[in-house]
């Protein structure tokens, strides 16, 4: 008879090769037509004599080259770590001395212009899958969903026109970023009207009368969701639990409680709560909290008829919103019944 500890050895086996398969499967994929394929530096082995400098490209590309000097790409040939790997231009389209020499050849150069989003993107992360916010960026939505890097920024650079705040329900880009930044990451747009450019659905949301401030610039997308990745739900930016991004914010909601209130713990607060905006006070699910909480506890009906002598008997208004006493809903330490 095989024991409960040879079972847990046999698993712990099977887990750590499977998690071995899946690394080495990693570290040698790469992109080709639409499947994902990893290439370790797309100028690896290249000839130092071979690099012609960004100046050179300045000559034909004249435009793109004053976008480009102005961006950290451009600028990391001046940080210490990135010295002898920068190449500019040439660390995203390749050595360009025979690209030069054939007087432009399209042949001669990496082009993108013909790539999917995989492989663009499987170019940018050759050296952006080293930070933690990206290295997910492959088992993502957007990944899967063919959405790739230059979808959303731009390598080149992208001048920001410096507009006034205008209305709430249709923003200036420069009312939703600091002064100053309204370029951060590289942005196509500004990050809002970026995501909701294909999340269409959000921006009524976040127009309702109740609402989290993104509009209005207070917070952002990325506050709470993760555009490259995780390992939760929605993608939210956090990776221990669902509603950790609601409770980095809402910290007096977290507990632990003596006595938890179940669907928080298992449902999560979109059990209750419409996360972007909604029309009612607390951004509540349901116009009456009564209705809210009777979806659940519905054995609680029996009580409900006029004239029955309960402090349920909703014939009665003071007992018609379940929070006057219940005041402690999301978990109480001191009654089980989440009284105050």
């Amino acid at each position: 008879m095989i024991t409960a500890n040879r079972i847990k050895h046999l698993l712990l086996i099977v887990v750590t090769l499977g998690f071995a398969v899946w690394a080495i499967a990693g570290a040698y994929s790469t992109v080709e037509g639409g499947n994902v394929v990893l290439e370790t530096n797309i100028a690896e082995g290249a000839n130092p004599d071979d690099y012609v400098g960004s100046e050179t490209c300045q000559a034909c590309h004249e435009d793109q080259f004053k976008k480009f000097s102005g961006t950290k790409h451009a600028k990391l040939k001046e940080v210490a770590s990135w010295r002898d790997k920068a190449k500019g231009c040439e660390s995203c389209h390749g050595p360009g001395k025979e690209h030069v020499e054939n007087a432009g050849d399209k042949t001669k150069i990496i082009s993108f212009k013909n790539m999917n989003s995989k492989q663009i993107s499987e170019t940018c992360l050759g050296c952006h899958a080293g930070k933690e916010s990206h290295n997910n960026f492959r088992r993502g939505e957007h990944f899967r969903n063919d959405v790739g890097c230059t979808d959303c920024h731009t390598s080149h650079g992208q001048p920001f026109v410096n507009a006034k705040p205008d209305s709430a329900s249709f923003p200036a880009e420069t009312s939703l970023q600091n002064p100053g930044v309204a370029n951060v990451a590289m942005l196509k747009q500004s990050e809002p009207q970026l995501c909701m450019s294909c999340h269409t659905e959000t921006k009524a949301q976040f127009s309702k009368p109740f609402r989290h401030k993104v509009m209005e610039g207070a917070m952002k997308c990325s506050s709470c969701h993760n555009a490259h990745g995780g390992f939760e739900q929605k993608q939210v930016n956090l990776a221990v639990g669902a509603d950790s991004a609601c409770i980095k914010c809402h910290s007096n909601k977290q507990g632990p409680f003596t006595f938890e209130h179940a669907p928080l713990k298992t449902e999560g607060c979109a059990a209750c709560h419409s996360p972007h905006g909604s029309s009612n006070p607390k951004m509540l699910n349901r116009s009456s909290v009564k209705q809210l909480c009777m979806e659940c506890h519905s054995a609680i009906d029996e009580q409900l008829a006029p004239g029955v002598p309960s402090f349920h008997n909703q014939a009665t208004v003071r007992y018609r919103d379940c929070t006057v006493c219940h005041a402690a809903i999301h978990g109480s330490n001191s009654s089980k019944v989440f009284f105050r």
